[in-house]
């Protein structure tokens, strides 16, 4: 077979996490909440099982909570960003070519792997990843990455299938995609379903036999690369190494209603600290800063939001300079008496960073390499000893406006402080 990909997926990745560390989750219904602890966006499969559905608001689940003792716990990014790095560095155990498609979803190449059956070694990456992370995972194999993505789709709905299917070893695969309705499919978004509907394409199945001119015309290039991939001819290849992004934000709701600007100042230094180690990350500057806040459009009070894109003279990663225009930006936008629920920054007009005209007239050119070094070594010992470690005081101490976690667990993984403790028994 020319190619060959599997999907690997985490399975209920965020309670996944948790159980980890907290065996008395295990068989328990559990849910885990997103920012400001306001809707649930991670349930076990008992969670499940008990009708909760996913995007649910906490405050219109409480009463199903309550009744059957569902464990509620704050999201832990902090956690499971961690728990994601290690469920793919055992992934790469595997083979070379790997493309990390989200924070609990990785495509592999299992092009050339011939020295056992490809269920048995799926299931070597599952017992595996199992072993090594405490992570429980979906396998799904497939000739394209399309087809990989339906194969693990059939691995987690089908309980027998022990969660590994390989789609190579159907003998009829367009009976599985008469079973898959178009909206299930990876890449066909809400718009592109409704509309291949409305002309009579429900399946996975009458979309792989449409007519390519018609699909190219209605759903363009990317469409037609689905359909191909439907018939196994592989269009989508691996990104083993993702292009820098062209746009990078940081942003987050208050976890209570902030009026102060100096509150207010905090919170964007905060969030272009965030933002600005993201560029560094990709070595990468930015030569456009844009800052904005809103009050909460939900709630009867008097509302205002607004905006203000600034442009850099010379484009920078150096969170100092990124801080002080930030907060130029903020003070000229806030208007005094209102109560503001979200601020955030988006940083655009990206550039790689050894590609960069500096100023003539500025003092950049002879500074540049002490401000880089500078913020390598604030990132590094921040990757070391944990986020935060060293941070710019203009970002505050306490914080009192951050998010609202009240049933957040340790960061067990990150914070030498809150490493799991054993005893004996």
């Amino acid at each position: 077979m020319e190619n060959l990909f599997a999907l690997i997926d985490c399975n209920n990745f965020y309670v996944s996490c948790e159980r980890v560390f907290n065996p008395q989750y295990q068989g328990k219904a559990v849910v885990v909440l997103s920012n400001n602890d306001g809707c649930i966006i991670a349930r076990s499969n008992e969670a499940k099982a008990l009708g909760i559905a996913m995007g649910t608001p906490f405050f219109k689940c409480k009463d199903i909570i309550n009744r059957y003792r569902v464990e509620v716990l704050s999201s832990n990014y902090a956690l499971y960003g961690d728990m994601s790095r290690r469920v793919m560095n055992t992934l790469q155990q595997f083979t070379p070519s790997l493309e990390v498609y989200s924070i609990d979803e990785a495509f592999l190449s299992l092009t050339g792997a011939h020295d056992t059956s490809f269920s048995d070694y799926a299931r070597t990456i599952k017992m595996t990843v199992r072993q090594w992370t405490g992570i429980p995972v979906s396998v799904g194999i497939g000739p394209t990455k399309v087809l990989a993505k339906i194969a693990n789709k059939l691995a987690k709905r089908v309980e027998t299938y022990g969660g590994i299917f390989d789609l190579t070893a159907c003998k009829d695969i367009d009976v599985l995609l008469e079973s898959l309705t178009v909206h299930e499919l990876w890449g066909i978004g809400r718009q592109y379903a409704s509309l291949l509907s409305r002309h009579g394409i429900l399946t996975a199945r009458q979309l792989k036999y449409a007519d390519d001119g018609w699909i190219r015309k209605h759903l363009t290039v990317t469409g037609l690369r689905i359909l191909w991939e439907l018939r196994g001819i592989s269009c989508i290849p691996l990104e083993e190494a993702p292009p820098p992004k062209k746009g990078i934000g940081s942003s987050r709701s208050f976890g209570r209603p902030v009026e102060a600007l100096d509150e207010l100042s905090e919170a964007v230094s905060s969030y272009i600290s965030r933002a600005a180690e993201k560029l560094r990350a990709q070595c990468s500057l930015a030569s456009v800063l844009h800052v904005y806040l809103g009050t909460n459009r939900f709630r009867q009070m008097p509302q205002y939001s607004n905006g203000i894109t600034l442009t850099l003279s010379v484009p920078t990663s150096f969170t100092p300079h990124l801080i002080r225009y930030a907060k130029e930006g903020l003070k000229k936008i806030y208007k005094k008496g209102f109560q503001y629920q979200k601020a955030g920054v988006f940083l655009s007009g990206i550039v790689p960073q050894d590609q960069v005209q500096l100023g003539l007239f500025t003092r950049d050119r002879l500074t540049a390499g002490y401000k880089r070094a500078l913020m390598d070594s604030i990132d590094g010992i921040n990757r070391k000893w944990g986020k935060g470690t060293l941070q710019c005081a203009s970002a505050g101490v306490k914080q009192t406006w951050g998010m609202r976690q009240e049933m957040k667990s340790k960061n067990f993984t990150t914070r030498w402080d809150e490493l799991p403790v054993a005893r004996a028994g």
